[in-house]
């Protein structure tokens, strides 16, 4: 019994060794800060890269009676028909809240914290409803995509309204107006 106890007194506290674990989390964070500087990179690049799309339009001073207004959410834009392919260029990749505004002269989309901007009637393609779009899945038909027109690029950008019921207006009545638009333009040839 006397041996139990001498190698029981022996035995000493585990040493925390601080240096290792300092050093641990350092390279954790700077790490980390590795990551999201090659993802700001990437953003940069992508940015310059779609650097040929020219500068969006403004609103006219006169646009004309709403037809539609709505607010919520722009979720983005992406290149029409390929929801992943996100475009950065001229802050059209940054998400912020929106009111969207529909005139006959075309869609007037402000963004608070964001650079606004104005999708004539004549660049509007087409609205449908989508479930997701570059950085964002919802329930089928959670978001009102807009197709429209710009330096020659087809573009889709998201909607989100705070009231989703609304969506169903909005894909008809820019539908009817590229319906409209079309048949003027085919009609003056």
């Amino acid at each position: 019994m006397s041996t139990y106890l001498i190698t029981a007194e022996q035995k000493s506290a585990e040493v925390t060794d601080w240096a290792a674990r300092i050093g641990w989390v350092v390279g954790l964070l700077l790490f980390i800060a590795l990551v999201y500087w090659l993802m700001r990179q990437g953003w940069k690049w992508r940015g310059t890269l779609q650097s040929d799309l020219p500068e969006l339009p403004t609103a006219p001073e006169s646009a004309g009676p709403a037809k539609l207004e709505l607010s919520g959410r722009y979720h983005g834009s992406t290149t029409a028909g390929q929801w992943l392919d996100r475009i950065v260029a001229h802050g059209l990749g940054t998400r912020s809240r929106v009111e969207l505004t529909l005139t006959d002269a075309g869609l007037d989309v402000v963004r608070p914290g964001a650079q606004d901007f104005f999708v004539p009637a004549a660049a509007l393609r087409e609205a449908r409803l989508d479930k997701g779009i570059a950085g964002k899945v919802l329930a089928e038909g959670g978001l009102l995509i807009v197709t429209w027109e710009h330096g020659g690029k087809l573009l889709d950008s998201g909607f989100r309204s705070d009231h989703a019921a609304e969506h169903a207006a909005w894909v008809e009545a820019i539908n009817s107006m590229n319906t409209t638009t079309t048949s003027t333009e085919g009609a003056a040839r």
